[in-house]
């Protein structure tokens, strides 16, 4: 019995782990939900349980769980940024000495790392187990457009 159990855990070890990376363009800052292509893989990978890690690969970018149903939340939300951490052509920001891809990239990495990068979402009954009112989304930083990269890994 202890030989089978064994083999059985070898077994789930070697299976491939099921993972992808999403590919999301924007339009400048802001935040891009992309709910229904997570709920889409994890539907896709036919588990009932798991853990989905989302990962965005960049250091001007971030993740976020947020309200979906009042745009006016994402609006205040970009505000509020702005206000914390202004570009860095600012007076109040003239410290700042990585200015190296323009007045948004500093503050960029700033917003970046006061917020995530990674999110874990845990998936039961083959979907995600968010709230009634919350979403997934992108939040850029930069002014200009980006195609951001975004890892999801369905974990047992």
């Amino acid at each position: 019995m202890a030989r089978q159990l064994a083999d059985n855990v070898i077994a789930r070890r070697r299976a491939p782990v099921p993972q992808t990376i999403l590919s999301l363009a924007t339009r400048g800052q802001g935040l891009y939900e992309f709910t229904d292509q997570a709920e889409a893989y994890v539907s896709a990978s036919g588990r009932e349980e798991g853990l989905l890690t989302v990962f965005v690969r960049h250091t001007s970018c971030s993740l976020l769980i947020q309200e979906n149903a009042d745009p006016d939340v994402r609006s205040d939300l970009l505000s509020f940024f702005r206000r914390l951490v202004p570009p860095a052509s600012d007076p109040s920001m003239g410290w700042v000495v990585h200015r190296a891809e323009g007045p948004d990239d500093m503050p960029a990495h700033i917003k970046a790392a006061l917020t995530q990068v990674s999110i874990g979402i845990p998936v039961s009954r083959g979907r995600l187990t968010l709230g009634t009112w919350q979403g997934l989304y992108l939040f850029e930083h930069r002014d200009r457009p980006h195609r951001r990269e975004i890892v999801l890994h369905l974990g047992a």
